[in-house]
């Protein structure tokens, strides 16, 4: 598709990728974006950003609210399937919005026709993991390879950047807050961190080139140890904060305490099991593929919590 002019629709458009796509988006010169997404706040935030965008507060995963965005499908050149469930404490979140939401929106663009859809997995489905956000996004991916629609599949492993609320995000506000920081353990625990620009940039080519049945596993260039991430941050940021190892089972411990007392904990004890799992995820080669040359991570940190413009934006969890 080379045509700058044609309308894309993005569903979970107000969450982190969605955010970074529409600024990307917006930057290559695209003009004509529909955003879809229950979250009120983190749509207000959009729009804000954004007033030339087409906002639609809606949620995805209810068959009554269908005649609220189904309508924007009409004539889309592509659709970006971005929402999903990442954290929760509930095995029924997770199928709801990663399932029962894809389900209701592929039917919705068999229906109106859209000619291509760009499909946003997670590299959790080569995991070894076994949690909720991995098993539902296994079904959720299958799903869409089995719909009959034109489409290609992205698998990005753990992303950062900017309007981040969780993972590297929310990690480096809390290391700002506090005199001490726990490391579960050594802190060893390889990461190949992926910077969320660089991917939206890949998913770009792909609204470009509409590469039919392709699926892509786009890993973070950099193999790095998650106490180095934490260090990159500190030393980014400027802090004088003190990095403090405790043992994993005691701060898997401090995790299920903690998600006692918060609706939407920002780590969970499922996410440090992952953490610990010991994936090593190989990748397309991005400059190849794509013709996008990935950002050096110290750079990439820099910019992602350093930048004047969007950096100390926060989404809602």
């Amino acid at each position: 598709m080379n045509d700058k002019h044609a309308k894309i629709v993005l569903t979970g458009a107000a969450g982190l990728v969605g955010q970074n796509l529409i600024v990307e988006l917006k930057a290559q010169g695209y003009t004509r974006l529909v955003a879809i997404d229950k979250h009120s706040h983190n749509l207000d935030i959009l729009k804000s950003l954004h007033p030339d965008v087409e906002a639609i507060h809606a949620d995805l995963a209810e068959p009554a609210e269908l005649s609220k965005w189904e309508p924007a499908l009409r004539d889309a050149r592509c659709l970006v399937q971005l929402h999903a469930q990442i954290t929760g404490k509930h095995t029924e979140l997770f199928t709801r919005n990663n399932i029962d939401a894809t389900r209701i929106v592929l039917d919705a663009c068999k229906r109106q026709q859209v000619p291509y859809v760009v499909h946003i997995s997670s590299s959790v489905v080569n995991s070894v993991a076994n949690d909720d956000y991995t098993n539902t996004k296994k079904v959720q991916e299958a799903i869409m390879v089995d719909s009959g629609l034109r489409h290609c599949v992205l698998r990005p492993t753990l992303m950062f950047g900017w309007f981040d609320p969780k993972h590297l995000g929310w990690l480096s506000r809390f290391m700002a807050r506090t005199p001490v920081f726990p490391i579960p353990g050594d802190g060893k625990f390889m990461r190949q961190p992926l910077y969320e620009r660089d991917f939206c940039r890949c998913i770009v080519k792909c609204i470009e080139r509409e590469p039919e049945g392709a699926v892509y596993d786009v890993v973070g260039d950099t193999r790095i140890d998650y106490v180095d991430i934490i260090r990159e941050i500190k030393r980014a940021k400027g802090l004088r904060t003190l990095i403090v190892h405790i043992p994993i089972g005691f701060f898997a411990f401090l995790l299920r305490v903690y998600s006692m007392f918060s609706r939407k904990p920002p780590f969970t004890a499922d996410q440090l099991k992952a953490l610990s799992a010991g994936d090593d995820f190989v990748g397309v080669d991005t400059q190849q593929v794509f013709g996008v040359a990935q950002t050096p991570f110290r750079d990439a940190v820099v910019e992602s919590y350093c930048d004047p413009r969007y950096s100390k934006i926060v989404l809602q969890r």
